[in-house]
């Protein structure tokens, strides 16, 4: 597909690089924003700049946030005894939007992955490890992904979690194994943090 710009054809290469774009769906999008006006695409790129500008992670769980503690951390209504650890922000969002869970979360950023060339210090472990040592927390939910990569971090934590007195439990099995959480619909991941059950290994 030959451009006839080059200020086109730069346009289309930064959409097309966002994942789940191709090159015909990046120029539709990008014909589509020439149609508006100067002001329109100003605040549009503007957004962008600000969210990359003052987004920051929670200094508590890794959720991102406008503020140095997020909005779940830093509301009393919360259960602080009870964390749910998951992969990324997507996760806490699904979580979130099943409205059956009032405890606070640990964003890890990631699982591990030897394949992909990630590994436990790539991630968000060990303020979690700080926030089991503080001694008010009572229970940790595992809700990685059922994939063996997810597996394979349960276990890992698991193996750094044992030694404190705190029970350690996983989503049940409604989430289908080999399944990305983010995907699970509300109702079953309800249900499977409702019926959570103890990690085993």
């Amino acid at each position: 597909m030959k451009i006839p710009s080059k200020y086109i054809e730069n346009a289309v290469d930064q959409i097309s690089s966002l994942p789940g774009i191709g090159k015909r769906t990046a120029l539709r999008l990008v014909l589509q924003l020439m149609s508006r006006s100067k002001e329109e695409i100003e605040d549009f790129s503007n957004a962008f700049i600000l969210m990359k500008e003052h987004v920051k992670k929670c200094s508590t769980c890794g959720n991102v946030s406008d503020i140095e503690v997020c909005i779940i951390c830093s509301n009393i209504a919360r259960d602080n005894t009870l964390i749910c650890v998951v992969e990324d922000v997507r996760d806490v969002l699904a979580i979130e939007a099943t409205e059956s869970y009032n405890g606070v979360y640990h964003v890890l950023g990631g699982i591990i992955s030897p394949m992909d060339g990630i590994g436990p210090n790539d991630l968000n472990i060990p303020s979690l490890i700080d926030r089991a040592q503080q001694g008010s927390v009572k229970e940790i939910i595992f809700a990685l992904s059922a994939t063996m990569e997810g597996d394979t971090t349960n276990f890992f934590l698991y193996r750094k979690l044992r030694a404190f007195e705190i029970s350690i439990s996983t989503l049940s099995r409604g989430v289908s194994v080999g399944a990305e959480l983010q995907y699970a619909d509300e109702i079953t991941l309800s249900r499977s943090l409702i019926n959570r059950q103890p990690f085993e290994v």
